[in-house]
């Protein structure tokens, strides 16, 4: 991993696979990757960003990052004074070519120990533009939230071992020996949607970590679980905005500069945001459920 660090912020060029320590952080932090694909664990789920997505994790919340493809890896500290505009909890937003462009400038050669960069008010500028452009974004569905009750976590033991599985939750519940009805209680009440909404947020999860990893569209469809290809890239552009393929070809495109490898120093609301229902084609793409 090479590193470029500074007190507002940082640069990390990581290869496929790197997998940061698990920290936390008194100012909460945007992160964004240039290219690749970034994985965010916290205690309260998995919140995947692609190249069109800004990931906030607030001040005191245990995480750690893993890459997936080589990643070019944005960070941002945000002030209190404007954290408090953001939400408390983990959240995914649509990165606008706004927020983009302030994202890069805020990380890019300017910040460099050896470059002049912004002045301390300029920086509040570019970071006040940011947070009001992220402020008028929907939150995004690439967030997984963490189930806590037991049931739900074996459940979820079985889809992330093996997420094409098709099994209905009737299926499922069998297995791990617990009724249809409190599952599907347990899924709205402990995470906030149906056992098909989270199965598709898992299956678009491990989707974009296998188009990261370099598999095509045909295969990844068949892993994940879809019937087809066409039932996965409809319902991939749902929730991500963009197809697999328009997908794969912009993840590799890293802007901002090159970074030197010294030592480590200390457009609008994309389909799928929340205010829409969360996958409208699921039906297409898996067996009904019970």
């Amino acid at each position: 991993m090479t590193s470029q660090v500074w007190p507002s912020g940082g640069r990390h060029l990581w290869p496929s696979g790197e997998t940061s320590k698990t920290q936390s952080h008194t100012r909460g932090h945007l992160v964004y990757a240039a290219s690749g694909v970034l994985a965010v664990h916290t205690e309260r789920g998995t919140s995947i960003v692609p190249a069109n997505r800004v990931a906030w994790t607030p001040a005191g919340f245990t995480h750690h990052h893993r890459a997936h493809g080589d990643t070019d890896m944005r960070i941002v500290f945000l002030t209190p004074s404007l954290a408090r505009l953001v939400p408390d909890h983990p959240a995914v937003f649509l990165a606008s070519g706004l927020a983009r462009e302030v994202l890069l400038a805020l990380t890019g050669p300017r910040n460099h120990d050896d470059a002049p960069g912004y002045s301390r008010s300029a920086r509040a500028r570019l970071l006040r533009v940011l947070v009001d452009d992220l402020c008028e974004a929907d939150e995004q569905p690439l967030h997984l939230p963490e189930p806590q009750d037991d049931r739900l976590q074996a459940l979820a033991r079985l889809l992330h071992e093996n997420p094409a599985d098709n099994a209905t939750l009737a299926e499922l519940g069998a297995t791990i020996g617990a009724s249809t009805r409190t599952l599907s209680r347990l899924f709205r009440s402990e995470l906030g949607m149906t056992f098909y909404e989270w199965r598709t947020q898992l299956r678009i999860h491990h989707s974009l970590v296998l188009l990261a990893d370099g598999h095509d569209t045909i295969r990844t469809a068949y892993a994940c679980g879809w019937a087809n290809p066409s039932s996965f890239i409809a319902a991939f552009t749902d929730i991500v905005g963009t197809t697999p393929g328009r997908h794969r070809a912009m993840r590799g495109n890293t802007p901002g500069g090159t970074l030197s490898r010294g030592p480590t120093r200390g457009a609008g609301h994309g389909a799928g945001a929340q205010r829409n229902p969360l996958v409208r084609g699921q039906r297409r793409a898996y067996a009904p459920g019970p």
